[in-house]
């Protein structure tokens, strides 16, 4: 990682920006109105218009993003999101710029600043997972996501922050903090918690320092900083989009995702990821059911004539997100949304199917994530990896590496109890989950408040959640989206909406109708406690 920064520093040393360390600095404490930005809250559509218009090119946009990087990330709020960023992004710029002229338009992505999460292979980037087991872990080639991102125009921008490995390491964890960066903060109020794992993610769409992030999902570490740092995320299908190229937790489980400040522009970049990839044999379920272009379900009246079931476990827990959620269903009833009440959708022994298939896919895709790294790699295996934990000042300071250790004494996935826990959750979370539940009440959805509001972040006793909902999809690896809800005591919360395999489409048409009918999307303001 140092060499990207190093190159970063002197390519850019004109224009003052310093990235050549990672850790945050001491907060500016003025009155700096850090919401003063041309583009703040522009969407995907204004910005390609905008381009296509002539009034403004994409090397001013990615310099203005990159002085707000600067003024907020690293200075300022110290928000902390960005573990590294592109050494060549303005040379990419000015590239794009130079197609622009030629008439060559690539698409909606083309010039539009773009973030990864930093378990995404992008060449010339370090992949570090948070760890600095792999700071200096170059990969050899772009992941898909990386590939598809920049054949669409995008300009990655730089690699974003998360829970250490995913929020798959030990207990008593706190999410946005990695051995690398340290703790990235939420953009409310910046002792919160940004929630994870795709914490860098939803902390620098939020704050306006990218237009669109990829963040990835195991068990909600899309929706959940989604929610808390009040912006949309959506989970597709396992399948829709390749993780080649991504440091995995569970390859029955794992998605990457699109993040955005609206569900417009999240349906972009979905249409812009989704593929088969000969490299991820989990994509060649999507064969026949990727679509190119799902802005298609921005459908204003997408509420009208839905069926659509009340996930109410979650409820009883939070009485000011109960209030909130039940105002959303009075909403989607007026709306003209039939809402049937389900109580239970899965048994509770498919949470232990589902974690102990993740311990064994866990062991199973970080060697091999490793071994793609190639002879120089500086972690060989999971074995190193514990060991170098262990013998770091940093890495175990606040929590442990359980995880790795019970992923570590697995055996491989011809092991007859993997085998029996795999079959057990996909048959308790489909075929007698999801897909029972929906069947039985003739459902197009199911939605449930995504979680409660962000808590103070904790280092001495780890993440406080109240409310979650994301397992019944996650574990069925099926599709979710989260967008902004409502507010409490100037919290963003999100609502989720969920349902079978492929509803993308679906899912999106109710998310936009929904937030076209709300618009609760609030503008962070860095107000430190």
């Amino acid at each position: 990682m140092r060499k990207v920064f190093r190159v970063f520093s002197l390519t850019f040393l004109a224009l003052s920006i310093s990235l050549s360390s990672c850790k945050p600095k001491t907060q500016d404490e003025t009155a700096t109105d850090f919401n003063d930005f041309k583009f703040l809250e522009y969407s995907i559509e204004e910005m390609h218009q905008g381009f296509v218009d002539g009034d403004f090119t994409v090397e001013e946009v990615v310099q203005a993003y990159l002085d707000r990087i600067e003024a907020l990330d690293k200075n300022g709020p110290n928000l902390n999101s960005f573990i590294c960023l592109n050494p060549d992004v303005l040379e990419d710029a000015r590239a794009l710029d130079k197609e622009l002229k030629e008439g060559k338009v690539r698409g909606p992505l083309h010039g539009i600043p773009v973030t990864l999460k930093d378990n995404i292979d992008a060449k010339g980037m370090p992949t570090t997972a948070g760890s600095r087991a792999l700071e200096n872990s170059y990969p050899l080639d772009d992941s898909f996501v990386a590939k598809k991102l920049r054949d669409a125009g995008a300009i990655i921008l730089g690699k974003v922050s998360l829970s250490e490995w995913a929020n798959f390491r030990g207990s008593l964890s706190s999410s946005g903090w990695g051995g690398v960066i340290g703790q990235t903060k939420n953009p409310y109020f910046l002792d919160r918690n940004p929630c994870g794992s795709s914490s860098g993610s939803g902390v620098a769409v939020s704050a306006n320092l990218c237009m669109l992030s990829i963040g990835t999902e195991t068990n909600g570490s899309i929706v959940c900083p989604s929610h808390a740092n009040g912006v949309v995320g959506i989970k597709p299908t396992v399948g829709l989009i390749s993780r080649r190229g991504v440091v995995p937790i569970a390859s029955t489980m794992d998605s990457p995702g699109p993040m955005g400040r609206s569900v417009a522009d999240v349906a972009i970049g979905l249409g812009i990821l989704a593929g088969v990839d000969i490299d991820d044999e989990k994509t060649s379920f999507a064969e026949g059911k990727i679509l190119t272009d799902y802005t298609s379900f921005l459908n204003i009246d997408g509420l009208k004539g839905k069926r659509i079931g009340f996930f109410t476990k979650p409820m009883g827990v939070h009485f000011k997100v109960d209030e909130l959620m039940s105002k959303t269903i009075e909403l989607l009833k007026n709306e003209g949304v039939e809402i049937i009440e389900i109580d239970e959708i899965s048994i509770p022994e498919t949470a232990a199917s589902a974690f102990e298939v993740m311990l064994y896919e866990y062991k199973d895709g970080l060697n091999k994530y490793f071994a793609s790294l190639g002879p120089d790699a500086p972690i060989k295996n999971l074995e190193e990896l514990i060991e170098f934990n262990k013998n770091d000042e940093i890495e175990l300071e606040f929590y442990n590496q359980a995880y790795l250790e019970m992923a570590q004494a697995k055996g491989d996935l011809d092991s007859p109890e993997y085998k029996k826990a795999l079959a057990a959750m996909i048959k308790q979370s489909r075929e007698e989950g999801i897909d029972k539940i929906m069947d039985k009440h003739n459902l197009d959805a199911i939605v449930a408040p995504t979680g409660s509001p962000a808590w103070k972040t904790d280092w001495t006793n780890g993440d406080s959640y109240h409310i979650g909902s994301s397992s019944p999809s996650a574990q069925a690896g099926y599709p979710i989206i989260s967008l902004p809800m409502g507010v409490i005591e100037d919290l963003p919360v999100g609502v989720s909406f969920f349902g079978r395999a492929w509803s993308e489409g679906v899912l999106i048409e109710i998310a936009y109708a929904f937030e076209q009918k709300t618009k609760q999307r609030i503008v962070p303001k860095f107000i430190a406690n």
